[in-house]
């Protein structure tokens, strides 16, 4: 999977990703302390997944009507130890296959997921 992973998100998660075998680019890292606008941008324009912990993207896609037709996932779970939100993160992105061209939200419990507009 190609994923463009948010500065806010912890390192482990990162390296989860990587070990699984995910094309990972993190902000933190690539691009520290850009404009989400300018993320999107780049996760459409590197055909990426954005993976974040911050609502603004969904914002940015559905009220002004930014294209984000890579996909969204908002995570929207406790930030406790590191690892544990890591293994969050890889459990929930290995439950699906369909998070292109849609806004996902990926809470404890589970994921609701709607397709982004502007395709």
């Amino acid at each position: 999977m190609h994923l463009l992973v948010d500065q806010n998100a912890p390192r482990a998660v990162v390296s989860a990703l990587r070990a699984r075998g995910d094309d990972v680019v993190w902000v933190q890292t690539e691009m520290p302390g850009v404009d989400d606008r300018i993320i999107l941008d780049a996760a459409v324009e590197e055909n990426r997944i954005v993976l974040t912990f911050d609502k603004d993207f969904g914002e940015l896609a559905f009220h002004y009507g930014l294209p984000a037709s890579c996909g969204v996932v908002l995570f929207r779970i406790r930030l406790t130890a590191p690892e544990k939100v890591a293994r969050r993160v890889v459990t929930a992105l290995a439950t699906r296959d369909d998070w292109t061209r849609r806004f996902s939200v990926v809470e404890e419990h589970r994921i609701r997921a709607r397709p982004l507009p502007n395709l």
